[in-house]
């Protein structure tokens, strides 16, 4: 009789499971069905909920509740606050991202080159670390706005975002930073970063999909991506989604277990990394030796597809990534990878692992089991095509 596989999840930068209190509060706020901007008795409570909410995400993350804008996700928070700048501003014309942003960033900024914007990518080296030096010396005061990601989804690196606002409100530029990966995973104060807007995305925090936010400081100027009613304070139109606002509000409500969870967290990560590199031969930590989200280990094994790998893992039970999930199906290997400075061979040979808050030592000690047999024979049948090829 065989054995039952093992569901194990491993890929919680591409989405998280929907966490234990979300799920109790889900039936009594799908109750609240009104529509929010009804002055009858029908939108008092959905009216509520969506107060509640945006007073919840806005201590999270050390903010005033009239700088939040509810929005579907992350990529169209993203687009909001680029595209927004873009159309507001008279007299600057020059953009900046680093070389590894979320594609919801990087696209929306070669759309603006199209449109005749002037746009600078700032390069990162072997570890993720962002070229500092290149930043400073092409800030000007023609800048507008610099998007800058606070954690990476694929490596997990952070970056010096506090230092790189400073510079750019040196020339009068705005700061945005798409916090997606970071909303969950590291304790966030807005103000202490020193930002003008962010983006997050519920789903990367326990909360249902569809939903998400911005931060704009106030005074900042904001020009709608979507124009309609006049909700979100007219600056994003469509009637609210309740549901899954009232959703995110509730998993907001656990920012502060984050500390203590990133440090297991962590110790967990690290020790994994410790057993892998001591059991399995040629392997490496991409941006091992740089600040990272404690969930996150991004590795590169010689001589293995990491497509290969993924799905014989799967096979086991093992649920784990070779990079963004909005790129999966991809067979070019990541433009992040690459962006740092990985050959095509070693970003093909990459596995991307993002353990969550309920992972367990023991799902870690089986995951490196399964890896240690699935790594051993891909390794042994390349060999032996190597052979054959050969005779």
């Amino acid at each position: 009789m065989t054995a039952s596989v093992p569901f194990v999840y491993f890929d919680h930068n591409a989405t998280t499971p929907v966490c234990s209190e979300v799920l109790e509060a889900l039936p009594q706020l799908a109750q609240s069905w009104g529509n929010p901007s009804s002055i009858h008795w029908g939108g008092r409570q959905p009216k509520n909920i969506l107060r509640d909410a945006r007073k919840a995400v806005a201590a999270a993350i050390g903010a005033s509740p009239l700088e939040i804008i509810f929005t579907s996700g992350g990529s169209e928070a993203n687009n909001a606050i680029i595209k927004g700048v873009f159309e507001s501003t008279k007299t600057r014309n020059h953009f900046m991202c680093s070389s590894v942003e979320h594609p919801s960033v990087m696209k929306t900024m070669l759309h603006l080159r199209e449109l005749g914007a002037l746009v600078d990518i700032i390069p990162v080296n072997r570890l993720g670390q962002i070229d500092l030096e290149f930043y400073k010396a092409r800030l000007t005061e023609k800048t507008a706005l610099v998007s800058v990601m606070l954690a990476n989804n694929e490596t997990g690196t952070i970056f010096p975002i506090h230092e790189m606002a400073e510079l750019a409100h040196q020339k009068g530029a705005l700061f945005h930073t798409d916090a997606v990966q970071a909303f969950g995973k590291i304790p966030l104060n807005l103000k202490e970063l020193n930002v003008d807007f962010a983006s997050f995305s519920a789903h990367k925090f326990y909360s249902v999909k569809g939903t998400g936010f911005i931060y704009s400081r106030k005074g900042s100027q904001f020009v709608p991506l979507i124009h309609g009613g006049g909700q979100e304070r007219h600056r994003r139109g469509g009637t609210e989604n309740v549901l899954g606002i009232g959703c995110l509000g509730v998993a907001a409500q656990k920012i502060g277990q984050v500390g203590e969870r990133a440090r297991v967290l962590g110790e967990m990560r690290d020790q994994m990394e410790k057993r892998i590199l001591s059991e399995i031969s040629e392997v490496t930590i991409t941006a091992g030796e740089s600040p990272r989200i404690a969930n996150t280990s991004s590795l590169v094994l010689k001589g293995v597809d990491g497509e290969t790998m993924l799905m014989a893992l799967d096979l086991k039970g093992y649920a784990v990534s070779t990079g963004a999930a909005c790129s999966s199906g991809n067979p070019e290997p990541s433009p992040v990878l690459l962006a740092m400075g990985l050959t095509r061979a070693e970003a093909q040979n990459s596995l991307r692992i993002s353990l969550g808050w309920e992972t367990t030592s023991e799902q870690i000690d089986g995951f490196i089991e399964a890896l240690k047999v699935v790594v051993q024979r891909l390794r042994s049948l390349q060999s032996e095509e190597g052979e054959n090829d050969h005779v």
